[in-house]
């Protein structure tokens, strides 16, 4: 838009060529300043201040990159007073837009809506401090339930149970963040909600002692002067990477499903219904995200039997057919899981969605397993790249699964989809031997 209403301004001659060639130069710009500082990442408690000066350091960047760019490519797009005005109408959309937005949500906030529910385990100065800052700033959307301690405080003062009730409390008012004060609990109630937190998809933050400030390899957010450190920081979990996420996925899985299964699925269905009985489609129910269950679409690789949804298979299953055995060497079994992903069941890019049952037994030999429920599930993942596709009939073949499932989750970037997609790809080509 800074683009076409500078060619307008200025004396320049509108040539629809030339004003591509600029959007595209302007985009490329603007997409590599963004991603070296970070501007889209916001946090909830962020300052507008902040988050203006976030914005024009990334405009001055972008200028001088621009600058840059223009001089050493010898290129004359456009002319200097047509820039000026693309530098200036830029600069005052991308502020403007970002302080309507931030404005937006706190007034949303401030009514009620967007908020999230948290308590305390514990009761001391910092948690007192917490507690202050969360009634005081009703706009950043946080909905203060109560402290749990065992040290005999009051109702008065805000304690509503001890630390052994926490659980039960936050499952029945759906409590979405715990702020723990590690110093008020003993070793084995800091583990025990740590196992909890996980294993019930909770955020779990932790408060340092008070009078000091010594902080070992969390993430820290600052809520006014206060820190607070998160156990646990996943990328998806900030409204701008969840948009880039999910608009990439709908591109690509409508790309798949317009310009390769349109014309693919007919002929590998014929092929099925030939070589055995039974129906093209095999729908299994899985766990996906916040470990909700839902319907996972394959094409039908093996004979009706009846213990599909309870035993994987295995190099060499007699129940799988003969097309069935070349569809899930070449992944072609998979390819229906781009409708999960054009519903919002699924990503392109997440760990591999588990049958319950199996789900059930690899939660008891993988320390953490229910971690990785705090993204979407994928039709390809880091662990299937890294060879832990298909087997996992020893325990290290599941932890290993896991482990970089986690290590997805907690690293996720743009970049990191487009590796895993490209040696999704040249497996597939080369010819991956964990499938069968």
């Amino acid at each position: 838009m800074s683009i076409f209403a500078a060619f307008q301004l200025s004396d320049a001659a509108y040539d629809q060529s030339l004003y591509l060639y600029a959007l595209l130069f302007s985009l490329t710009g603007w997409f590599i300043c963004t991603s070296l500082l970070g501007t889209y990442r916001i946090f909830r408690v962020a300052r507008r201040l902040r988050v203006v000066l976030t914005a024009v350091k990334a405009i001055l960047l972008y200028v001088i990159l621009i600058e840059a760019g223009l001089n050493i490519l010898g290129l004359e797009l456009v002319s200097r007073e047509a820039l000026l005005y693309h530098y200036g109408i830029f600069a005052g959309l991308v502020v403007c837009w970002r302080v309507a937005v931030t404005t937006w949500l706190r007034v949303h906030r401030r009514q009620g809506y967007n908020l999230r529910k948290v308590v305390i385990a514990g009761h001391n100065e910092m948690a007192n401090e917490l507690r202050n800052f969360f009634i005081s700033h009703p706009e950043f959307g946080y909905k203060f339930m109560g402290f749990f301690s065992n040290n005999g405080k009051s109702k008065n003062e805000g304690v509503i149970g001890s630390i052994a009730d926490i659980e039960g409390f936050v499952l029945e008012h759906e409590v979405d963040e715990v702020y723990c004060c590690p110093d008020e609990l003993k070793k084995n109630e800091v583990k025990q909600l740590l196992n909890f937190a996980d294993d019930h998809l909770i955020r779990l933050k932790f408060l340092p002692e008070p009078n000091s400030y010594i902080y070992q390899r969390f993430k820290v957010d600052f809520y006014d002067v206060l820190p607070v450190m998160m156990v646990r920081n996943i990328p998806l979990d900030d409204v701008v990477n969840k948009f880039i996420k999910r608009s990439f996925d709908l591109f690509f899985s409508l790309f798949v499903i317009i310009f390769v299964l349109s014309w693919l699925l007919p002929i590998i269905a014929i092929a099925i219904k030939i070589d055995s009985r039974g129906p093209v489609f095999f729908k299994q129910i899985r766990s996906g995200i916040d470990n909700k269950n839902f319907e996972c679409y394959k094409l039908r690789s093996m004979y009706i039997n009846k213990d599909a949804n309870k035993l994987l298979a295995k190099r060499g299953d007699s129940r799988i057919t003969r097309v069935g055995a070349f569809i899930r060497k070449t992944s072609i079994d998979e390819l229906p899981q781009f409708f999960n992903v054009l519903l919002g069941q699924m990503s392109i890019v997440g760990p591999r969605p588990h049958m319950l049952k199996l789900g059930e037994e690899y939660a008891q030999v993988a320390d953490k397993y229910m971690v990785r429920h705090f993204i979407k599930p994928g039709i390809t993942g880091l662990s299937q790249v890294r060879g832990y596709r298909g087997d996992t009939t020893y325990s290290y073949q599941i932890r290993g699964r896991v482990k970089l499932d986690i290590f997805y989750l907690e690293n996720w970037s743009f970049w990191l989809d487009m590796k895993i997609i490209f040696y999704t790809v040249y497996n597939v080509v080369r010819g991956d031997k964990a499938a069968f």
